[in-house]
């Protein structure tokens, strides 16, 4: 007989009778009145198996050995159990195997956790081993989903005349938003590879060299700070495509997405999915990303504050700047401390301060504002907020982008402190129309907000010249409950636009061509036009089954600061490997 003939997962009632072999790591064991119980686990699930001294006498004595994370294979028959102890929680609930032979494949040390989804166990713990903390059913169901995603988007891609294409590892650091990390070359002493953040480059080749429709789930590398959605390096569902513009992308990821759903929660996803331009979703939310789940939005009470006595309102209303609101339902419970606490929260964002007021069982207004707004301001303040008593209205008066950049996350603090449920489990929309650039005071320059081979709207071209910061992007985020799940852009493949916006970015002819040279080259022999999405495969799987981290989408994470407690690294290498490397000074 094969060590194993079935999976601890895969016996049923239909099976009792027969002789069979299951191999495992032991779960948990049980000593009633004689006979010993073991529930044997891998990853298809958990049998029972119980051992009788009087039937199989050899086997039980070996079960006595038995500990937690013993990896042991058994032999014996499938049978019922008996009436009044099937466990309807199990699929393996109704039967169990009775042991005829008993072989211990390995030992097992006494874990530092027990190996159940119920233990509470601290993440840095769960790095250092991940190797048991794998084997936790848990993480087994988000590896499977994780990998279920994958095969659904190849499959769907295939259908779709989709070639999957690998990029390279190693290449050439080139400006893309973050730092690179970097690879020493021996052959080329004082020459650097990059792991690449993204294949954006070379899938820009690949529509030059003519395969119109491209994708690869592939690594990417970026040396950032870290968040509990961010990782040094991550999988992307990369996709590029010719002869396309966005409403091709959309209509291609729509599909995608509402077979992921379909395939992984069973759920319906309702298309097409809604769009927000960039600038509605900022006005109105606070956030380029927001979570629609939600329904209470920002209040623009600029033309309002105009009218008041209160002069910070007034005055920052008259000086072009923004005073908008957000009504708390029912947070008039909330106490002065509280407040006190959402304060210093908006002020830690930029914010100057924090003014508020409650709308209270008996029609009046409580806050130390009050006395500087006539009734007919406040008459006016409740329709625009719609306030209804026991509602707490939070303001913010400043510049329209500290307004959006405070209020927004205050709007998400808000929801968290009150307990608002979702209206419903999974909000998708498309934010597009993004700016093209932005102006950075540190560098007191122009940037990209998306990389420089971002294409204006067509419409905002003439806005290059004289007013940059005005020209939209054809550009595109994928949102899914408040987080992005994926960005693209339709990219230029004109020369002379290319040109004029290297200008805008103040990258000369000669620093184009240092850094992107080769593709520029590549450009003059025939680029048609093109564009595509990367869909993060990590932040998909973390958002789809409802986590908290997408380390506990990936098998093997970094911690928060970069680190794998696991293997300790980064870790020193010898002065032999530096030296070869022509780094034998990194030391000093």
């Amino acid at each position: 007989m094969s060590l194993r003939t079935h999976t601890c997962g895969e016996l049923r009632k239909n099976n009792v009778g027969e002789t069979i072999a299951l191999c495992g790591w032991v779960g948990s064991r049980r000593d009633h009145g004689g006979l010993v119980f073991i529930d044997l686990r891998d990853r298809y699930g958990v049998t029972q198996v119980v051992f009788n001294p009087k039937v199989h006498p050899q086997a039980y004595e070996v079960s006595k050995d038995l500990r937690p994370e013993f990896v042991i294979s058994i032999k014996g028959q499938v049978s019922e159990r008996p009436s009044g102890t099937t466990n309807s929680k199990l699929p393996t609930g109704e039967i169990e195997v009775s042991a005829e032979v008993l072989e211990i494949l390995n030992p097992s040390q006494t874990p530092p956790f027990e190996i159940q989804d119920e233990v509470e166990v601290s993440e840095d713990i769960r790095l250092k081993y991940r190797y048991l903390d794998l084997r936790r059913p848990f993480m087994q169901r988000n590896l499977l989903n994780r990998y279920r995603i994958s095969k659904i988007a190849r499959d769907y891609l295939d259908k779709q005349n989709f070639l999957e294409v690998e990029t390279p590892m190693l290449t050439k650091s080139t400006p893309e938003g973050a730092r690179d990390y970097l690879v020493p070359s021996r052959i080329f002493p004082g020459k650097f590879f990059a792991l690449p953040q993204s294949p954006q480059l070379f899938k820009q080749l690949l529509m030059v060299s003519g395969y119109d429709r491209y994708y690869q789930l592939t690594r990417c590398f970026r040396d950032e700070d870290l968040r509990a959605d961010r990782q040094p390096e991550h999988t992307q569902i990369d996709i590029e495509m010719s002869f396309i513009d966005e409403e091709d992308v959309f209509k291609l990821i729509e599909g995608l997405l509402s077979e992921v759903f379909k395939g992984v929660l069973n759920l319906e996803l309702k298309m097409p999915l809604p769009r927000l331009t960039y600038e509605e979703a900022t006005s109105r939310f606070g956030s380029d990303k927001p979570d629609l789940r939600y329904d209470f939005k920002l209040v623009d009470l600029t033309n309002w504050a105009k009218t008041v006595e209160f002069k910070i309102f007034r005055e920052t209303a008259e000086k072009g700047g923004k005073v908008k609101a957000i009504n708390a339902k029912k947070g008039a419970s909330f106490s002065l401390k509280d407040i006190e606490d959402l304060t210093e929260f908006v002020k830690s964002l930029g914010a100057k301060g924090l003014a508020w007021m409650k709308y209270e069982e008996s029609g009046e207004w409580k806050s130390p504002i009050v006395k500087f707004f006539l009734t007919t301001n406040l008459a006016e303040l409740k329709n625009q907020m719609k306030a209804e008593p026991e509602d707490l209205i939070l303001f913010v008066a400043d510049k329209k982008e500290v307004v959006h950049s405070t209020l927004g996350p205050l709007r998400l603090k808000v929801v968290e402190k009150l307990g608002i449920k979702p209206k419903t489990d999974f909000a998708l929309l498309w934010v597009v129309d993004f700016p093209l650039l932005e102006y950075s005071e540190e560098e007191k320059k122009f940037v990209a907000v998306h990389h420089p081979f971002t294409s204006p709207k067509k419409e905002d071209i003439a806005l290059l010249d004289k007013e940059p910061l005005k020209a939209r992007a054809k550009a595109y985020d994928l949102v899914i409950n408040g987080t992005e799940a994926g960005g693209g852009s339709i990219r230029i493949h004109s020369q002379d636009l290319q040109k004029r916006m290297f200008n805008l970015l103040g990258i000369n002819d000669q620093d184009a061509q240092v850094k992107f040279g080769f593709l520029l080259e590549a450009f003059k022999h025939g680029a048609p036009p093109h564009g595509g999405i990367a869909l993060g495969l990590d932040r998909l799987t973390m958002l789809l089954l409802g986590l908290k981290s997408i380390r506990d989408t990936i098998a093997f994470p970094k911690t928060q600061s970069s680190s794998c407690l696991m293997t300790e690294s980064p870790s020193e290498v010898s002065e032999r490997q530096l030296k070869e490397l022509h780094l034998n000074k990194g030391r000093e």
